[in-house]
């Protein structure tokens, strides 16, 4: 096996199935459809930034509430949870600089690979590849120049030296004029750290269920169970054939500014589309199976131990909420219940997250 295509086994195990990212972002007042409508918000994002709202506490069917839902998504089963507070969008550029500033930390994405850790989550025997291809660095979208195996994520992923939050389009990149874009290239462990240094947590997957719905019952999306109601675009998401044409009838073909897009009936905005965003538990195909139907399940906090079949070896965090790259024909991922799952050193130019807070 050559060393190039090693470091895509690596990128691919360092965590997930759905993602985007190469281009500058664009928002037009609209051109590329014009008989297209989106759904807007008038929000300043400046006037969001360290905002939480109110979840209140609810009870409600979790799993599956679609055709395109995925075997650990079911059986649905019953939850309750308590009121808490929730950031109203994902953390940005600027609330992650504060962090950085204030404590000095360091996110995966800017460390070495640490191979003699790597290789335990790999074939045994696997070659070590050249020393260059262990620097720090995160994953990138590329987009393809044409129709690709959607079952092989190495045709559009690229893993890029001196890739992370600073440069998410690696070296030469930076976030001049992106305060209040979401922060990216965040693995699960960074998304924690900087949870704790602001007080907070990171939202258990049944609380992001919950509070993505903002008040609705059973539906698919944030909005309702129309993907595009008369061809109204609601979030950040692939428009197009996926992984080679976007044709951004969203007005973006990357990230968007956090508040771009109207909010749910909560006040939270972007749980649909734009970046992934990091839950507080591990991820196990079959945890729900360990729902009985007829049980609710109080405060569910997430099974006690992770299994991806796919990549036993390699314990996982879930991800909800989809991204930019999201598409029908791909993952769906901007699906209230939908569940992604990644490795908890991983990072990419699509994943971020919010924080939630329990009331004193």
């Amino acid at each position: 096996m050559k060393t190039t295509s090693i470091l895509i086994t690596l990128s691919i195990l360092l965590g997930l199935s759905c993602q985007s990212e190469q281009k500058e972002s664009k928002r037009t007042a609209f051109s590329a459809k014009a008989e297209t409508k989106i759904s807007y918000s008038d929000a300043d994002p400046a006037d969001l930034i360290d905002q939480m709202v109110v979840i209140p506490a609810g009870e409600f069917e979790m799993g599956a509430n679609s055709d395109q839902a995925d075997p650990d998504e079911y059986p649905k089963h019953m939850v309750r949870v308590d009121s808490f507070l929730m950031d109203a969008t994902e953390v940005t550029n600027a609330e992650f600089s504060r962090f950085v500033e204030a404590t000095g930390y360091v996110t995966t994405a800017e460390k070495d690979i640490d191979w003699e850790e790597m290789k335990k989550q790999l074939p045994a025997n696997t070659p070590k590849p050249d020393e260059s291809l262990l620097k720090a660095g995160s994953l990138i979208f590329k987009n393809t120049d044409g129709p690709v195996p959607l079952n092989n994520p190495g045709y559009w992923w690229a893993w890029t030296t001196g890739a992370d939050w600073r440069h998410p389009q690696g070296p030469g990149s930076d976030i001049t004029g992106k305060d209040h874009f979401p922060v990216t290239h965040i693995s699960w462990e960074d998304a924690r750290a900087y949870a704790e240094w602001a007080g907070k947590r990171l939202p258990t997957e049944a609380e992001w269920e919950w509070a993505a719905m903002g008040g609705l019952s059973n539906t698919v999306y944030p909005w309702g169970n129309e993907l595009d109601t008369d061809n109204e675009i609601h979030a950040n998401y692939w428009q197009g054939d996926f992984p080679y044409d976007n044709e951004e009838k969203d007005g973006y073909y990357l990230s968007s500014p956090v508040g771009t897009f109207k909010p749910n009936g909560y006040g939270l905005y972007d749980m649909s589309g734009n970046v992934w965003e990091w839950c507080a538990d591990l991820y196990h195909h079959e945890y729900y199976d360990t729902k009985k139907p007829e049980e609710i399940a109080y405060n569910p906090r997430g099974p006690e131990t992770s299994l991806d079949p796919d990549e036993p070896l390699i314990p996982k965090r879930v991800l909800r909420g989809g991204s930019f790259l999201c598409n029908d024909s791909y993952c769906s991922g901007y699906r209230v219940a939908r569940r992604m799952k990644g490795d908890m050193k991983s990072s990419y130019n699509h994943t971020g997250f919010r924080c939630v807070k329990d009331f004193e």
